[in-house]
Order: C-alpha cells, then sequence, then structure tokens
C-alpha cells in the first residue's frame, strides 16, 4: 500500500515574506505551490469558498542558518494566505474602517510580491473556515500540521484559539516578530519592565539576538487537486481604489522585494543609516527616517526586524558604527518592547484606562474630533500632519507625538478616538506598537513622566521653523511668510488678507489655545542644531 503524503498547512499572517521565516520548510525539490482563496466580505457567511493556485517552478534565496520545523513533518505543503473579512469591518468602539485603502493597497501589494518570490496560497475568508475546510478536502489522515506565526493580541489570538478548535489536526506555532526572541528575554514575559529604558538596558547587556532564519533550498511540492485563482482587488475588498498623491514622502508599494530594496537604498545606494539620528525628526523628503515601519509591522512582516538588524552589524563592521546606527536598533527595540507590553497585559491595552487602571475625564465630542480627524483644527502644525496621514498612510513619528498629544491633553478627547483612526489610516499600523505608544500619550501607558504634553507653537518651531511642512499640506495658508504661519490666528488682519486667508472662512479658527502657547509666539526661530524640549 502507497504510503500518503503528510501535507503541513502554513499560515502566513504579518509575516509576508521568504527571507528570515520560521513558518516555512525547505527542502530541496521541485516546485512549489501558492494558493489564494478567497470571498468577498459579504459572502463570508455564505457557503462555498472560491480558491485558487498558482503553480511556479523553484525559488532559491540564500540566507543563514537551518533547516525549519515542517521540512521534517511534511512531504507536500501550502502556504496559506487568508483575506479575512474582518479586517475590513469596523474597529471596535468608533466603526471606522479597520483597514482604510493605503494598507489595503499595500497589503494586496505584499501578498502579490510574495506569490512571485515562493509562489504561494491565499484565500479571502476567516483562516479558521478556510483551514477546516481545506484540511477536509484533503484528508485529515493526509493533514499532518498547521502551522503559523503567533499572535499577541486578543482578536488575533482568537482567531489562533478558533484554528486550534476546528482544523482537527496538530497546530505548530512560532514566534517571530521581535529582534529579541521572546524565549530569549533575561526575564518572563509577566515581570517586564513598566519602563522602556530598564527593559532596553537589560535586554542590550543580557540578551542576544538570533542569526537569520537559513533559507537554502526550495519549498516542498503543493498537493495535487489545488485549483489556480487570482488574488482579489481593492474593490473585491470593499475598498475603493486611489491616486498615489504626489507630495507622498515616498510611493509606498508592498512586498518584500521592495523592502529588501529599501534597506539597500538607505544604507549601502545612500548613507542615509549614518546620519539618521540628525535627520529622523525632518518632515519633508524620502530619505530623513528610515520608512521601515511599513514593511516590518503586524499586517505585512514584508521584512524581518532581525534581518534589518543584521545588516546594520555588517554596515557598521564594513563602513561606519556610530550614534545613528545604533539609533535605528534602538527604535527596533521600542517596537519590540511595545509588543511585550501587550503580551504581558493583554486586553488591559485597549481599556479606556489602560494599563495603570487610571480614570480620567476623556470627553468624546465628536465635532472637536472631525476637525482633528480632518485637519481643520486651525493649528497648522496639527493640520498639516493629519492631512498628510489621510492622503498618504504615513505620518512622521513627530507628527504622531504632537497630534496624539493635541487630542489627549489639550482637546481631552478619548484617546482610543485617535488609536482607532490611526489604526484605520496608517499604512504601517501595529496594533501593539499604535495603542501602546496612545496609552504612552495619554498618560495611562508605559511613561515615567506624568502628564507629559507637547506644545504646538513650540514643536511646529522647532522642527519646521520656516513653515515649509505646513505649506505643503494646507495649502490655504501657503502665502503667509516664515514661521509667523504657525500662530495664524495672532497675525494682523491686513497680514491675513494679503495673504488670501480669512479665519473662519478659508481657514478655521482654532479650537483650542493653550496658555502655554504664547510663551513661544514671536521668537527667533531656532536653528537646525539647538537642544530642543517639549515645553
Amino acid at each position: 500500500m502507497a504510503t500518503k503524503a503528510r501535507v503541513v498547512i502554513c499560515l502566513f499572517r504579518n509575516d509576508l515574506r521568504f527571507h528570515d521565516n520560521e513558518v516555512l520548510p525547505l527542502q530541496t525539490s521541485q516546485a512549489i505551490g501558492v494558493k489564494f482563496c478567497h470571498r468577498s466580505p459579504q459572502e463570508c457567511d455564505k457557503s462555498g469558498i472560491q480558491s485558487f493556485t498558482i503553480k511556479i517552478i523553484n525559488s532559491q534565496i540564500k540566507k543563514t542558518r537551518i533547516l525549519h520545523w515542517a521540512n521534517k513533518n511534511a512531504d507536500k505543503i501550502i502556504p496559506l494566505y487568508c483575506f479575512d473579512p474582518r479586517h475590513f469591518k469596523g474597529t471596535y468602539h468608533f466603526n471606522f474602517p479597520k483597514t482604510g485603502p493605503h494598507r489595503v493597497k499595500f497589503l494586496i501589494e505584499s501578498v502579490q510580491d510574495l506569490r512571485q518570490t515562493l509562489k504561494k496560497h491565499g484565500r479571502r475568508g476567516k483562516p479558521e473556515i478556510v483551514i477546516s475546510e481545506m484540511v477536509k478536502q484533503l484528508g485529515l489522515d493526509n493533514v499532518n500540521a498547521v502551522t503559523f506565526q503567533e499572535e499577541a493580541t486578543k482578536e488575533e489570538l482568537d482567531v489562533e484559539q478558533a484554528i486550534m478548535k476546528t482544523c482537527g489536526v496538530k497546530v505548530h506555532k512560532v514566534w517571530g516578530h521581535t529582534l529579541y526572541h521572546r524565549d530569549d528575554l533575561p526575564f518572563p514575559v509577566k515581570q517586564l519592565p513598566d519602563v522602556y529604558t530598564e527593559f532596553r538596558k537589560r535586554v542590550e547587556s543580557r540578551g542576544n539576538v538570533r542569526d537569520l532564519m537559513e533559507i537554502c533550498g526550495n519549498l516542498k511540492p503543493l498537493p495535487e487537486g489545488i485549483e489556480e485563482g487570482e488574488i482579489p482587488s481593492m474593490q473585491e475588498l470593499g475598498v475603493t481604489e486611489y491616486t498615489v498623491d504626489s507630495r507622498s514622502v515616498l510611493n509606498f508599494k508592498g512586498g518584500e522585494t521592495e523592502a529588501l530594496d529599501r534597506l539597500r537604498h538607505y544604507l549601502w545606494e545612500t548613507d542615509k543609516v549614518a546620519t539618521y539620528k540628525e535627520t529622523r525628526n525632518e518632515l519633508i523628503g524620502a530619505d530623513y527616517s528610515t520608512k521601515f515601519s511599513s514593511w516590518l509591522v503586524l499586517a505585512h512582516g514584508c521584512i524581518s526586524p532581525r534581518y534589518i538588524y543584521w545588516e546594520i552589524k555588517k554596515y557598521e563592521q564594513e563602513k561606519i558604527a556610530n550614534k545613528s546606527t545604533y539609533w535605528v536598533i534602538f527604535e527596533l527595540l521600542w517596537r519590540d518592547y511595545f509588543r511585550f507590553v501587550a503580551l504581558k497585559y493583554g486586553i488591559q491595552i485597549f481599556q479606556l484606562e489602560g494599563i495603570q487602571g487610571k480614570s480620567l475625564p476623556w470627553k468624546q465630542d465628536m465635532k472637536l474630533f472631525e476637525a482633528w480627524k480632518e485637519g481643520k483644527t486651525g493649528v497648522p502644525f496639527v493640520d498639516a500632519n493629519m492631512r498628510e496621514m489621510a492622503a498618504t498612510g504615513f505620518m512622521s513619528n513627530r507628527g504622531r507625538q504632537n497630534v496624539a498629544s493635541f487630542l489627549t491633553k489639550d482637546l481631552h478627547l478619548d484617546w482610543r478616538l485617535g488609536a482607532e483612526w490611526f489604526e484605520s489610516q496608517l499604512i504601517d499600523h501595529d496594533v501593539c506598537s499604535n495603542y501602546g505608544n496612545w496609552l504612552y500619550s495619554a498618560g495611562i501607558g508605559n511613561d515615567p513622566r506624568e502628564d507629559r504634553k507637547f506644545n504646538m507653537v513650540k514643536q511646529g518651531l522647532d522642527y519646521d521653523p520656516q513653515g515649509d511642512y505646513i505649506r505643503l499640506w494646507v495649502p490655504e495658508l501657503a502665502q503667509i511668510k516664515g514661521g509667523q504661519i504657525h500662530t495664524v490666528w495672532a497675525l494682523n488682519q491686513s497680514t491675513l488678507s494679503s495673504a488670501g486667508v480669512s479665519l473662519g472662512e478659508t481657514y478655521p479658527h482654532p479650537v483650542v489655545i493653550a496658555p502655554e502657547w504664547s510663551r513661544h509666539m514671536n521668537k527667533k526661530l531656532p536653528s537646525r542644531n539647538t537642544s530642543i524640549s517639549m515645553d
């Protein structure tokens, strides 16, 4: 009697890459296949999942370490990605579009790129349903296991539990999101320090970054009977296509290929990494910061943090090691930290009182929120940042800190409004980093400094001293000269009229004027090298 083929289903989630991916099994073999199965959100609760596969010839990418787990447990594999309809519905509290158009476009491009690299399978439907039906199709005795990367937050963990409950076969989970592996931390996750600096010092002094996973052969072949098909379009996912805004800092395009190109550009082609610490707070241009986050994050995972780390270490050996090269790794550690915070505190990171359990008098004034969301607060530095995010799906880290502080500390609005709007709009939304940063800004997270508040006027003058960024994104103020654009409400009528500005008509009156702003009005502009603070 012929031996039945052992099949492993490899579920891709936020790890849309071939390099450094522990989910993938390897061998020296023939062709691989990629399956995309799909249903529209409107059809997701009906029977009959459409499925399709794209067969390809073998693919080889060289990396650095051992064969993966599934290689020992399968004769054939099914790489699987599910376009989960729950990702295209509304956010939990305020029903904003959970995945906005910029991130949908980036996601589709990422899956398309992985198909070309891998080539792999995908479906549109709930993973627990898709996998269960796939196991039934292949035969329970033929499927050896389902494997996927483990997550940290409730919605994703609920999917994992549903898969384990319904698939009927062994489930093998791996951890692959962080620079420092969860198992290599010098303390249990439940004893994670509540201050980042303590976490960083302990990890840097006692932890080690693992080597990359080795990719030395080809994926095992696809089981017979898997049909070919296509990746869904934005319209099929219920999202309207859009034209890329010419003002965007980058034409963000999803995929492992683009991620590796961006890393190569920022390190080896331009040496911009060597000046990152000095330029990272700028606001205009492609290379003032790494822009790696869109390819790293929860929804995509097109490049691994370990790959970035080891490439920087190679750069430091061959070119230069300085504060800037270290600072990129420093920022990767922040990303690790917020994921471990999510593991430690669970659903508390989504609760109004935050991880501190602190009750504050938050408001849900939707008129104020709409002004913030649309970039019509009458505070130009806030408005420019919010409009950039709406138009491009990107906002600088400096901008994010400021608009979050404005919403929570100046408008006193429910911080979850801001967190869910960021979730909807940002290409690089990562649930752990997003909610961790919003808790930090709201004063109910991991910030050791109580009541941290950003001064919108000072911040604007520090980081956009001549107002060029505001003119780029708030064109109705384009004729106002110099740094006075940051306090347009304080200009005399003659200046406003000559610039074609009518407050309350062509540009709104400010929704709030904080008393501390007056300390920085009509002051001499700082130089680029001036030491800055938030006050």
